[in-house]
């Protein structure tokens, strides 16, 4: 990933920090839920939240864990995860700027690696799974969750399209299928698959990545006119919000 997309990363999220951390989808969960459980009891472990964005795996996690270490590629989301780690008294919680493809810790630093809603800005996905993969210890677990792409062509340019008017960052949302793939051969043994969906209420979605009048229009003028099984794909309804389907990959180094 090249230092221009890392600033052009860090451009579009820097100015939008606060609203991830406040963010409702960002902020609650069952996918946060299982990553909390998955850590109860390991009280000496030290932890990885890479891309954290918001903070919120990091929060729920450092109650359980001796350590956690909150990644992201964008300074202004790590002064606010920062502050809002103090302001709730969770000491445990460090910063560190990085990107996923290149991440400056020793080769299994890490007792459980967390990453939720990061992967598709990622400008190499498996380079940073490859990372992720490195800098944990052999055995020990990470999970990985994110909107998954459908299979069915239709539906997954529907989906690519709608995601880039609305976020220019956004690279690719992977299918299920890409995502084991990509996890195995990254040094991941899959161990579970957890798949939700997520509704995505329209105005909220759009003002939270700060989504230009233009874009929005273009967004609402392809779901108008989309095909029918489009449309029941992502239970669109008539104002546009919709669903995004998620996947919650439980994997265990190998």
């Amino acid at each position: 990933m090249s230092t221009s997309q890392h600033a052009f990363v860090a451009e579009q999220y820097g100015v939008r920090a606060k609203d991830y951390v406040t963010s409702a989808v960002h902020s609650s969960g069952a996918d946060l839920d299982e990553i909390e459980a998955h850590l109860r009891g390991q009280a000496t472990a030290h932890v990885l939240d890479l891309g954290c964005g918001g903070g919120h795996v990091s929060y729920r996690a450092a109650p359980h864990v001796a350590s956690v270490v909150a990644c992201d590629v964008t300074p202004d989301m790590l002064q606010v995860v920062a502050a809002t780690a103090a302001e709730r008294g969770l000491s445990n919680i460090q910063v560190r700027q990085a990107a996923a493809e290149q991440l400056p810790f020793a080769d299994a630093s890490f007792d459980a690696v967390l990453c939720r809603f990061s992967v598709h800005h990622w400008h190499n996905m498996e380079a940073g799974l490859r990372e992720a993969r490195r800098v944990l210890k052999p055995n020990h677990i990470a999970v990985f969750v994110d909107v998954v792409a459908p299979a069915d062509p239709l539906l997954d340019t529907h989906l690519q399209t709608v995601e880039l008017l609305r976020d220019v960052s956004h690279v690719r949302n992977y299918s299920a299928a890409e995502w084991v793939g990509a996890l195995s051969r990254s040094g991941f043994r899959l161990e579970g698959i957890t798949q939700r969906r997520l509704h995505m209420d329209f105005p909220v979605w759009i003002k939270r990545t700060r989504t230009p009048e233009a874009h929005a229009a273009a967004i609402r003028s392809l779901q108008c006119g989309a095909p029918a099984s489009v449309r029941e794909h992502f239970a669109i309804t008539g104002e546009g919000s919709f669903d995004l389907e998620t996947a919650t990959f439980l994997l265990r180094a190998v």
